[in-house]
């Protein structure tokens, strides 16, 4: 849902939550003056973050199965071999 259209359009829900979720998040916002009291600015921003963090922990997993795919591993000591001969290209030693 990227494009223009439905990034404009409201989609209204009606939803039961704790008294005590919704105390808490509206104490945590007052003090961010761009959600202030605004409790549907509140929800949303809750889901916007609780996507992307989702999003971050997705994308860590498929790096985390990439890495320990062995293919993946034998491609990248290739890769590594191949520019081995290179990696002190412009560096002086230290020790001279």
């Amino acid at each position: 849902m990227s494009n223009e259209y439905s990034q404009k359009k409201t989609v209204r829900k009606s939803v039961a939550l704790p008294y005590s979720v919704v105390q808490e998040a509206m104490s945590v916002a007052e003090p961010r003056p761009e959600l202030g009291a605004n409790f549907n600015q509140v929800v949303t921003t809750a889901l916007r973050e609780f996507a992307e963090r989702h999003r971050a922990e997705q994308f860590a997993q498929d790096m985390a199965a990439m890495a320990a795919d062995p293919a993946i591993q034998a491609e990248n000591k290739g890769i590594s071999g191949e520019f081995a001969g290179t990696e002190m290209d412009g560096l002086k030693d230290e020790k001279s």
